[in-house]
């Protein structure tokens, strides 16, 4: 049997094009030819870095541009209590103040079905349609979350399309899930897990997180709050859920872990990123504007509109943000509706997580 000795000048030469064309494709700035970009979020050798693909952030770019505000409402015009009936929460704006918020809701929320959509075009005062109702709690959920959140709204705030992108109901949001009929033998008992759910990343880690986690936030633990004490051990469970909750948060912003953690001590918040406090504000804020306002808003709503369990559709991260870490991009229309939908605080010194 012949043997050929290996061609070592030939080997090399390849290697060094090889490594050229590598180093080629990197740049400065972060950026790849090879399609993905990244950006350094922390300190270096820590990975802390977020990864994107370029086609994808483009997408993201064309799903999240903000319509054009409405131009500024005319001054000079009479109190909207004094020519308008049954006006029950914008009754501190002028007649031309509420006609423009009610131009820009309908392109917001229905911009096919038009004003039709809330109101009985032969009698504006009547509340016969259920979604006139439902916007009234709407209207003052925005208020309240660009007045008081101002910890995770920060000075750019929400408005109607934050979460509805000209849909009547919002295309990410989520209802109760107790999993499907139980089969028998092995997988009687699947415990809320052991399913490739979407809510997951496709995982088989809990396949709700949301119903308990963003109801009680501060259930949010995988360790105690204190070294070598038992009085605080989370299940397997438990662990499982918060991790099936950050995942869906991770989707949601569409970053990895090191947005806000610094993954060689995933519970130190010295560690963490700033970003991890915005967070910290954000699951309150959401656990907030379910109790407050999604559940009372259930009871309005035609079973159509409810979840298999009977419940009403409620938010995540997912429902504002929809793939980015800023919704719409840091787009500031909430800014041009300061008197109509509440002024944005901005952020207060924060409490201590």
């Amino acid at each position: 049997m012949t043997r050929y000795a290996p061609n070592w000048r030939l080997l090399a030469a390849i290697a060094v094009v090889g490594l050229s064309g590598l180093l080629a494709s990197c740049r400065d700035d972060g950026t790849s030819v090879l399609g993905k970009t990244s950006n350094q979020t922390g300190y270096r050798g820590t990975g802390m870095v977020q990864i994107a693909s370029k086609s994808a952030t483009e997408a993201l770019k064309l799903k999240n541009v903000a319509p054009p505000p409405e131009d500024p409402a005319d001054p000079d015009s009479k109190p909207a209590k004094e020519v308008y009936q049954n006006i029950q929460v914008l009754g501190d704006l002028t007649e031309n103040e509420l006609m423009r918020l009610m131009a820009s809701m309908t392109t917001w929320v229905a911009p096919e079905e038009g004003c039709n959509f809330c109101h009985n075009p032969e009698n504006l005062a009547d509340d016969s349609l259920y979604t006139k109702k439902v916007a009234r709690h709407m209207i003052e959920m925005v208020r309240s979350i660009n007045s008081k959140w101002g910890n995770h709204v920060g000075t750019t705030g929400v408005t109607c399309y934050t979460c509805h992108r000209g849909k009547a109901v919002p295309e990410f949001v989520w209802f109760g899930n107790s999993g499907p009929k139980q089969a028998q033998g092995m997988a009687r008992d699947r415990e809320g897990r052991g399913l490739a759910s979407a809510t997951v990343g496709e995982t088989s880690l809990p396949y709700d997180p949301l119903t308990p986690l963003l109801a009680h936030p501060d259930d949010i633990r995988v360790v105690g709050k204190k070294a070598l004490v038992s009085a605080y051990i989370p299940t397997t469970m438990q662990t499982e859920t918060t991790y099936g909750l950050m995942i869906h948060m991770s989707e949601a912003l569409g970053v990895n872990c090191t947005f806000c953690h610094n993954t060689r001590s995933i519970a130190s918040w010295p560690q963490s990123t700033p970003q991890r406090v915005t967070a910290w504000y954000g699951l309150r804020m959401v656990s907030e504007v379910n109790k407050q306002y999604l559940d009372v808003v259930a009871g309005l709503l035609p079973a159509s509109h409810l979840g298999p369990e009977g419940d009403g559709p409620k938010v995540s991260c997912e429902t504002c943000h929809q793939g980015v870490s800023k919704p719409l991009l840091g787009a500031t229309l909430a800014k041009s509706y300061a008197k109509e939908l509440g002024p944005i605080t901005g952020p207060t010194p924060p409490v201590k997580p």
